[in-house]
This record gives structure tokens, C-alpha cells and sequence, in this order.
């Protein structure tokens, strides 16, 4: 198989599923990958400690702080353009890292690309995905597992049922093409914080496949070019 795959984790807070990530990673649970970055925008991250215990180099980077949003400032259009241009930083920041990845996974980012990241990342050919709490189509954007639970308390909630994706990621929220969904049903008397739990635990092993299925397919898309290239 071809060469190794470096990937950057993008996280916003806690960063578990960063750590699920390392973790599966030094067992070896996927070969020929390596987290070679962490990038955060919320100082007080503690994706940064688990960044610093596993030897992953880390880079804060943020809105306001790197002085693209004045604090405050609720004028809609300079919202956009502010956004906009730390979008095509953050994109010129990941192209210039000496280990470029070729896969970047969002885990617990909280912030929504627009397209002068993506098409700048995208079109270099780096792949990008995420994690959503919520079945594809359903619960787009924040709060997904919340609204769920409101959903399944009031008798609405489709079957009992919500559940996890895996998706690439697109400029419309958490509709980009799913790689691995999970259902996951909800019994009757659980609470909201027992039903995070439940998903939280899920969402760890099933970015942990995601992950390695892509990394798989990005190794050996590798492999073929190479083989043209020699041809």
C-alpha cells in the first residue's frame, strides 16, 4: 500500500472523540495514518492537553482573537466577510503545514465552513468529514441530540429512534454524502444526559471505522496514481 496518510483533527471543546482517535491509532487499529495536527478555536480546549499527552503538535486559531472579527460586532455582512476571510486563512494555513494532510476530520468543531475554506481545501484534494449526532437529513446543525430528545419525549420522534453519521462535508450543514450511520434507539424513562452517553459512546467506534475505511480508500487512490504515474 502506499505511503502514510496524514490526517489534522479539527476540535472546538473536550475533544473525546479526538482521543478515541489517538487511541485507535497507537493500537493499531488502522495502519498507515497518523494524526499529524491539532487545530483548535476555542482556547480552553482540552483537545490541547490530550494533544500534549499524545506528542501532537497543536495551533490555536480563532475568530476574533486572530483579529478577523472585531468582539461584539453584529453588522450581519461584516459577520460574513470576517468569517469568510478566516476561512481562506485557516485553508492557507493548512496548505502550508509541512506534513500536508490528506484528510482532515472535524471532531467537535464548532464552527460552519463556507466554501473559501472548502474549495480551497477540497480543491487540493484533501478529503474532509465530520460527525453529526443525527441520522442523515435529520437534526441538521446545533443541539441535534437535544432536539431529538424533545422529539422522542413528546411521542414524535420517528420510531423511537435517532442515531449517528459519518459524512463528508459540504457547504450546506451536515448534508454532505454519509460514509457510516448508526441508529441508535431511546427507551422509555432515560434522561437527556443518559441518551448523550449512549451516543457519545457510539460516536467514538464509529468515527474510529469511518476514519479508517476513508484513510483506506485515500491510501489506495494513492497507490493507483502512483502506479499510473510508473505506467
Amino acid at each position: 500500500m502506499a505511503h502514510e496518510c496524514h490526517i489534522v483533527v479539527f476540535a472546538s471543546g473536550n475533544g473525546s472523540n479526538f482521543q478515541a482517535l489517538i487511541d485507535a491509532l497507537s493500537s493499531k487499529q488502522f495502519p498507515s495514518a497518523r494524526i499529524t495536527r491539532l487545530i483548535v478555536n476555542r482556547k480552553k480546549a482540552y483537545a490541547v492537553t490530550r494533544a500534549e499527552k499524545a506528542g501532537i503538535p497543536w495551533e490555536y486559531f480563532n475568530l476574533i482573537s486572530n483579529g478577523f472579527q472585531r468582539a461584539g460586532d453584529k453588522d450581519p455582512q461584516h459577520i460574513k466577510e470576517a468569517r469568510e476571510k478566516y476561512d481562506a486563512a485557516l485553508g492557507d494555513l493548512v496548505l502550508a503545514l509541512e506534513e500536508r494532510p490528506q484528510l482532515i476530520v472535524l471532531a467537535g468543531w464548532m464552527h460552519i465552513f463556507s466554501r473559501a475554506f472548502l474549495d480551497k481545501v477540497k480543491g487540493e484534494g484533501i478529503e474532509i468529514i465530520n460527525l453529526h449526532p443525527a441520522l442523515p437529513g435529520k437534526y441538521d446543525g446545533a443541539d441535534a441530540i437535544e432536539r431529538a430528545y424533545e422529539d422522542f419525549v413528546a411521542g414524535k420522534l420517528e420510531n423511537n429512534r435517532t442515531g449517528i453519521m459519518i459524512h463528508h462535508v459540504i457547504d450546506e450543514v451536515d448534508r454532505g454524502d454519509p460514509i457510516m450511520t448508526r441508529e441508535i434507539p431511546l427507551e422509555q424513562g432515560e434522561t437527556l444526559d443518559q441518551v448523550k452517553e449512549k451516543i457519545h459512546a457510539h460516536e467514538h467506534e464509529l468515527l474510529v471505522e469511518a476514519t479508517a475505511q476513508v484513510v483506506k480508500g485515500i491510501l489506495q487512490g494513492s497507490e493507483l496514481h502512483l502506479e499510473t504515474e510508473k505506467q
